[in-house]
């Protein structure tokens, strides 16, 4: 071990970029599966794996050649749950193509009736929710001609109460201006338009 802590922190750099270096490359040129696991003195981990694969994948094959266990029960059964959830995932795949019509010559005649109730169902459930959605927008129609209509007569009343009020308004001025004026028009008898014909 070298004393020093400085010293002893770029030996550490220095080679493990090394060890990265020669993972790498008997990788590339052997075309081998490579992984690597570095945890420094301060408990930091530095890993490296092959492009091509996982490191996970490393471990589960070490784990199958070497016979050695490294997951514990907790880990067995969710990798076991998770194989469970990608066989479900991919029969639900092969379902699905069933039902958009792909690889349907592979099937048996009770599989294509339960594929045609299936689409059945879902067909009038589609359309049961189409009515229901159809309801919902002419139950929104109605509700907004109503409201249209309210606002229409609002809007007419308040033009009539200001119609009204004009109209007073100019029969009141009306009045006021002839009420005010101090003398009234005469019309002169030496108007050249009022003398009488000879």
């Amino acid at each position: 071990r070298i004393e020093n802590s400085t010293n002893r922190q770029v030996t550490f750099s220095k080679r493990r970029a090394g060890i990265f270096k020669k993972a790498r490359e008997i990788g590339v040129l052997c075309d081998a599966e490579v992984g690597v696991v570095i945890f420094s003195s301060a408990g930091k981990l530095y890993d490296y794996c092959s492009p091509k694969t996982t490191l996970s994948r490393i471990l589960e094959k070490y784990q199958t050649n070497s016979g050695k266990i490294l997951w514990d029960e907790k880990h067995k059964s969710l990798s076991a749950e998770i194989d469970r959830i990608k066989k479900e995932n991919d029969n639900m795949q092969i379902e699905l193509r069933h039902m958009k019509g792909g690889d349907l010559n592979s099937l048996q005649p009770n599989d294509l009736i339960a594929i045609e109730e299936a689409l059945q169902n879902g067909q009038t459930n589609l359309r049961d929710k189409q009515m229901a959605h159809w309801r919902m927008h002419r139950r929104n129609e109605k509700m907004l001609e109503e409201e249209h209509k309210l606002l229409a007569y609002r809007v007419h009343q308040q033009d009539v109460e200001l119609s009204g009020g004009m109209r007073e308004l100019e029969l009141g001025y009306n009045q006021d201006f002839a009420s005010q004026m101090p003398f009234t028009f005469r019309v002169h008898p030496s108007h050249p338009n009022l003398k009488e014909d000879k």
